[in-house]
């Protein structure tokens, strides 16, 4: 198993980034062969001061193995998301790739 997650901070002056950025993410890479989880949403507020709320939107894909990750990269539908959907909404992203 291979978890591929992205932590995502979105564009301040642009007020509906987020739900933008979810609904492409949707779209866009859902769909995308091995992809056996997938999971995207806002920051869930926290009153605990180890948990990170300075982001806004989290990306948690699960694929069988890192070459279905691999592969996901490269998928013409992932390089259209990152086009289309997180280069217009997002500042910057972080990624926690593990196995």
């Amino acid at each position: 198993m291979f978890s591929h997650i992205v932590i995502f901070w979105t564009n301040p002056a642009q007020p509906n980034a987020a739900d933008e950025l979810i609904a492409g993410a949707n779209q866009y890479l859902k769909a995308i062969p091995g992809v056996l989880q997938f999971h995207v949403g806002k920051m869930s507020p926290s009153p605990r001061p180890v948990v990170d709320q300075s982001y806004q939107v989290a990306l948690n894909l699960i694929f069988p193995n890192k070459a279905a990750e691999q592969a996901y990269q490269v998928h013409p539908q992932h390089l259209e998301f990152v086009e289309k959907v997180f280069k217009p909404t997002c500042q910057k992203a972080l990624i926690y790739d593990f196995e």
